[in-house]
């Protein structure tokens, strides 16, 4: 794992309507995401998946979006409210060694992590955190991109993921990427 993250510049290319061509935000998740919902988007970037969760979600849901760099945060919040959706969000700046989701412990129906795995620098630590938010039914979709990470090391990934308390639930087809769907571990 690696401790670099995506320039701000890779971001408004992230968030460009063209990606919606290969990854469309509401197929992508439309099978995860229910009205209601409190969901993580972790490493949310200026917001290409939260602002379609913020819809998915209804007006009685939340998207949590976290990201280290504030500039992603401060452009996605400027982008949620020109679409009426700021009330929906809430966004946090973390750091490299910590999510800051301290107070969410088993509250998060349903996170989500886009090309985030490969750019932390302690997996172990990453989903440790995530596994602690997440309430003891719901679910994490982890996507990683080919282009960046092998299928070796996607098969890494999910592995830190098995230790830290996830099991595999499915790994669907997501566009250029390696995807998991994990669940909690009872058995832990």
């Amino acid at each position: 794992m690696a401790e670099s993250v995506c320039p701000v510049w890779v971001g408004y290319l992230l968030a460009s309507p063209v990606r919606k061509l290969f990854q469309n935000p509401e197929k992508v998740l439309a099978p995860y995401v229910k009205d209601g919902m409190k969901i993580l988007d972790i490493g949310c970037a200026m917001g290409f998946f939260s602002l379609p969760l913020a819809q998915m979600i209804g007006s009685n849901g939340k998207v949590i979006c976290v990201d280290v760099q504030e500039k992603m945060i401060k452009s996605l919040e400027k982008r949620a409210q020109k679409a009426g959706l700021a009330h929906r969000i809430e966004t946090r700046i973390c750091h490299h060694n910590s999510l800051g989701l301290d107070d969410l412990k088993e509250k998060i129906d349903f996170a989500f992590a886009s090309a985030v795995v490969h750019e932390v620098p302690d997996a172990h630590v990453f989903f440790s955190q995530i596994y602690e938010t997440i309430k003891p039914a719901g679910t994490f979709l982890v996507v990683e991109p080919k282009g960046h990470v092998s299928e070796k090391d996607f098969e890494i990934t999910v592995s830190i993921a098995e230790q830290n308390g996830f099991n595999v639930i499915d790994s669907p087809r997501i566009g250029r990427g390696h995807t998991v769907l994990l669940g909690k571990n009872f058995e832990i």
